[in-house]
């Protein structure tokens, strides 16, 4: 990969803020599709990956609809369609509760298990391949990150 300057073809940039905030849309942009690449043989999308890991994270209680998307990276994300082509997959277990009918509570299902199983070996075999990071650079890029939204 090529630095910010090459991939975006630009030799100037206004200030080092510009320049930072276009680097991580940028890598932000490039990760999601390294990401992406790795999660197509198991055939889900990154979205379909996010909500399954916050429901692996609640096993085994449910959860809603509207807390996955609060807890979800993209949280523009169509949480519905998600739920609908997981469910579909037969990765999460969707039931309507009788006092409230617009109210799910979604649960990931033993086959949604097994499948983040295999794809954290994957993950875990070629994550570091895709950042070049050292521990100590990763803890360092997480601090400047929460520091670049104001945590």
């Amino acid at each position: 990969m090529a630095s910010i300057e090459k991939e975006l073809k630009s030799k100037k940039f206004t200030s080092e803020q510009v320049k930072s905030n276009l680097n991580v849309m940028f890598t932000s942009n490039w990760l999601n599709n390294q990401v992406s690449a790795l999660l197509k043989p198991f055939n889900i999308t990154s979205e379909q990956y996010n909500v399954l890991r916050i429901l692996k994270g609640q096993h085994p209680n449910s959860i809603c609809q509207k807390e996955i998307l609060a807890r979800m990276i993209a949280k523009q994300s169509n949480i519905t369609l998600i739920i609908r082509k997981l469910k579909d997959k037969k990765l999460v277990e969707v039931e309507r509760l009788e006092a409230d009918r617009r109210h799910y509570e979604i649960t990931i299902s033993d086959l949604g298990l097994s499948l983040l199983v295999k794809v954290d070996v994957v993950f875990n075999e070629e994550m570091p391949k895709i950042n070049h990071l050292s521990v100590s650079e990763a803890f360092h890029l997480n601090s400047l990150l929460d520091k670049a939204r104001g945590v």
